[in-house]
């Protein structure tokens, strides 16, 4: 019988989708956030739509919106172009949400090592939606952050009140613990720490799992440990799986709670997960739930007020 459990090396690289929106430059998703590849065909406009939104298609009687990738980040619109017939929509799910986006052209799967990805340069215009770049083939790749695009099309909509209510002697406990939050996304971040901050919690953010060793580095010297590690796993020149391995290789750190907060779902990442020895994995992005699970991972919980 084959055996099916997550090797190191599985767990190291990550496969991506190169595709084009209308000019020459390559760009990217992770395969683990595609669903499959359907050809384009006329869709029926939504009145009042975002710009970017240009119909509803149907996946197996399923309604999904179909956005133009070009026009959500910041490049011109490809749907404008008078024959779409040779377009492809690739139909994508991530952080609970089943959406398709508009391309002109599918080129093909690669595989890269997380470490040979790279954090975008600092840049204006689209460049706020990459999320890193490689060289493949002698030609730049550039990753989309495709939550980001999604959401200025669609803003994930959060509250502003209290995700748990706790009681004092909890309050307390929570304003004595330090969180990590690593994540290379901004809007992840601010996510992720708006909870945070809900919930009282003081906390240190890195933009990668080696901006957090340089992060825990200093922590360390100033005699501050961490009490919780919440890190993305898409991330460029050392990824969540790789950081988590890292930690558990530091006698100061192997105990840490670690909780992989991710755009992926399936089986598929949470073996990922445990085989890199994190102790949960979470979907992104609702806030009660990873309140809750940032209660379990400092070992309390909640207390009705």
């Amino acid at each position: 019988m084959t055996n099916t459990t997550p090797t190191k090396e599985h767990c190291s690289r990550q496969d991506l989708l190169l595709f084009h929106i209308g000019t020459r430059q390559a760009f990217a998703i992770n395969v683990l956030k595609m669903k499959e590849i359907i050809p384009y065909e006329p869709l029926n406009k939504l009145p009042g739509s975002h710009p970017a939104v240009i119909g509803v298609a149907r996946l197996r009687g399923r309604p999904l919106t179909v956005i133009d990738l070009a026009s959500a980040i910041g490049m011109p619109p490809i749907s404008n172009h008078p024959d779409l017939t040779a377009y492809s929509i690739i139909i994508s799910e991530f952080s609970r949400t089943l959406q398709g986006f508009l391309v002109s052209k599918v080129d093909r799967i690669i595989a890269l090592e997380w470490e040979d990805i790279l954090p975008p340069p600092c840049a204006s215009g689209h460049a706020t939606y990459i999320t890193g770049i490689a060289h493949v083939d002698e030609q730049l790749v550039e990753i989309i952050d495709v939550e980001r695009a999604l959401n200025s099309v669609a803003p994930n909509q959060t509250s502003d009140s209290p995700v748990v209510d706790m009681d004092q002697r909890v309050v307390q406990q929570l304003q004595q613990k330090l969180v990590l939050v690593v994540d290379d996304s901004g809007l992840a971040r601010k996510q992720v720490t708006r909870t945070l901050d809900l919930m009282g919690l003081d906390y240190v953010t890195a933009l990668d799992g080696k901006d957090a060793l340089q992060k825990l580095k200093g922590l360390k010297e100033e005699g501050r440990s961490i009490d919780l590690v919440i890190s993305d796993i898409e991330m460029p020149e050392m990824d969540g799986y790789t950081l988590t391995r890292e930690l558990r290789k530091d006698k100061t750190l192997a105990s840490t709670y670690i909780l992989l907060h991710t755009s992926l779902s399936g089986t598929v990442c949470s073996e990922n997960a445990q085989a890199s020895g994190a102790d949960a994995a979470l979907t992104k992005f609702v806030p009660e739930e990873l309140s809750a699970a940032v209660m379990k991972g400092l070992g309390l919980e909640p207390q009705p007020s």
